[in-house]
């Protein structure tokens, strides 16, 4: 699994729902240097989660790639995890 990266999303627009392409993901909260611990979700066989520190409800859509966001602009940039 090293050469799986994990993608970050953050709700810096304070969107109530970011529909995402990814079952497993870390949520940051708020672009740094105002984010929150960075948590990681898994969907599992659900298609919604709610963030436990921010409360930003994440939806899983099968139309995304993995790693992309709707809206585009919560795909955290230039992370490795």
């Amino acid at each position: 699994m090293s050469d799986h990266v994990v993608p970050h999303f953050h709700n810096d627009a304070g969107v109530s729902v970011i529909e995402i392409g990814s079952q497993e993901f870390m949520c940051v909260g708020a672009n740094p240097p105002f984010d929150h611990p960075h948590v990681f979700l898994d969907l599992g066989n659900d298609s919604e989660i709610i963030c436990p520190y921010c409360s930003t409800l994440y939806r899983f859509a099968s139309d995304l790639a993995p790693g992309e966001a709707r809206p585009p602009e919560c795909v955290l940039k230039d992370r490795v995890a």
